[in-house]
């Protein structure tokens, strides 16, 4: 394990592998890469041939954080990011897979630096633009919750919660963001949206979208937006369990064979 610093919090970090292009796999909000691991959401499993780089979001995982909340909105996340591939891989171009909020991140940081990326994949795209103010109303009540009944009372409620079909078989997990922070965070995110659908269709990178269906917090209108605004990307939806399990061979073959002047099929 390493760790990289930045504007107030240590990032936790991996590298496996030694040779090959880089690839950066971020993970979603209140995960962390040990958690999404657990969940089958470590894409990068079926690769050869590439360096992957693994890290912890701040606030989140075994990374440190701050008590800022703009510091967890997105475009700050992109920043940290951003920052950590200056340091781990300077001047080259990476691919990048995230889910949720790690394609917010992914989106915000190719919008400030879209030559910095060979290819994006956004897994699970979260609410966005329209959808995006019931969602800011959800995590302003679940910080509340939190601070007055406890982080069991938050978990408790999301036990109950319907989970999308493609993670019927998922294991049970547990949140990575200690109880302290976790009000910050859930504001943080309640503050932040994906990039003006403008500022996306001008991102000309290779984009391949995995979602899966009956999840509100993961909106196929969001993944079907995103695919009409991209220039270059192509959908993929998981609807049962077994759709999860083609994503890595999925992800695989889309990044050793995108190239930056081909079309993606």
């Amino acid at each position: 394990m390493t760790s990289f610093q930045t504007r107030g919090a240590t990032l936790d970090f991996d590298v496996a592998g030694t040779t090959g292009p880089l690839v950066v796999q971020l993970h979603g909000l209140t995960s962390s890469r040990e958690r999404d691991g657990q969940l089958g959401l470590n894409l990068a499993r079926a690769l050869r041939g590439h360096r992957i780089l693994r890290y912890d979001a701040r606030g989140h995982g075994r990374s440190t954080g701050t008590f800022e909340e703009a510091d967890y909105t997105w475009p700050r996340l992109a920043d940290d990011l951003l920052a950590l591939l200056d340091s781990v891989a300077p001047g080259e171009r990476v691919h990048g897979v995230g889910p949720s909020m790690g394609t917010g991140t992914l989106l915000h940081a190719a919008a400030k630096d879209p030559d910095r990326f060979e290819s994006l994949t956004l897994v699970t795209p979260p609410t966005a633009w329209r959808t995006r103010v019931a969602q800011r109303e959800t995590y302003l009540a679940n910080a509340a919750m939190i601070e007055q009944e406890g982080v069991a009372a938050f978990v408790q409620q999301g036990s109950t919660a319907p989970s999308p079909p493609a993670l019927a078989d998922a294991p049970e997990t547990s949140i990575a963001v200690g109880q302290s922070l976790l009000p910050t965070v859930m504001r943080g995110a309640a503050n932040t949206d994906l990039p003006q659908k403008k500022i996306i269709a001008a991102v000309e990178v290779p984009t391949l979208v995995l979602a899966w269906s009956g999840d509100r917090s993961h909106p196929l209108t969001t993944a079907h937006q995103l695919h009409a605004t991209m220039p270059r990307s192509r959908i993929v939806v998981a609807r049962t369990p077994y759709g999860i399990l083609a994503w890595p061979g999925l992800f695989a073959e889309f990044i050793t064979t995108v190239g930056r002047g081909d079309p993606v099929a």
